[in-house]
């Protein structure tokens, strides 16, 4: 009975572990450790991304499957209130960010990226630009000799203005205008990698 049971136990704790760790087949990076698996190419893979309703959390985790990459979440120290997301009310904190593009907005920090190649970066795109906690990221962490993929989600903007302006802001890093990923799934995440 003993050993009965202590199968049962084994057999639940291998389960809960299981379960715990799954996030879809991505590894996560905290804000102190991180670990990555490698890709197709033997480079090392951060999907890292800022997400306010969830849309871009969705695609980032997607091409953290697509890449066997790690995935990593840009937390503003101050979160982003439906109210701070009022594009109709000129005194938003967006609006008010989007007409001072020097703010840097906070973010909490501790990101080892020294171990990657390659940096998927993503976000949604506001008033035709990425988020300023974006810039804030870049200027946080030395990106030197990195290739960053830039994607977005968009509702009708195109990506092609975000890029530029991330290119112009900094034009000593590897940057490389990717796509808006609003509802690309299956098969056509991996085509899409793959083609980078």
């Amino acid at each position: 009975m003993k050993k009965i049971l202590t199968m049962a136990a084994l057999s639940a704790g291998l389960l809960f572990s299981a379960c715990a760790g799954g996030k879809g087949g991505a590894n996560v990076a905290s804000d102190s450790t991180s670990t990555a698996d490698s890709d197709a190419e033997g480079g090392k893979v951060l999907v890292a991304y800022y997400s306010a309703t969830g849309t871009t959390a969705k695609a980032a985790g997607e091409i953290a499957k697509a890449t066997n990459g790690t995935l990593y979440e840009i937390q503003p120290e101050q979160k982003y209130s439906d109210a701070d997301l009022d594009y109709e009310n000129e005194n938003s904190r967006s609006a008010v960010e989007n007409k001072n593009p020097d703010m840097r907005p906070a973010i909490k920090t501790g990101l080892d990226v020294t171990p990657y190649e390659t940096v998927y970066l993503g976000f949604p795109v506001w008033w035709d630009k990425a988020p300023l906690v974006i810039n804030t990221f870049l200027d946080s962490y030395d990106f030197t000799g990195k290739k960053i993929v830039v994607f977005a989600t968009a509702h009708s903007s195109g990506l092609t203005p975000s890029y530029d302006a991330l290119k112009a802001t900094y034009p000593s890093l590897d940057l490389v205008e990717g796509q808006i990923l609003n509802k690309t799934s299956g098969d056509a995440w991996n085509a899409w990698v793959k083609g980078l």
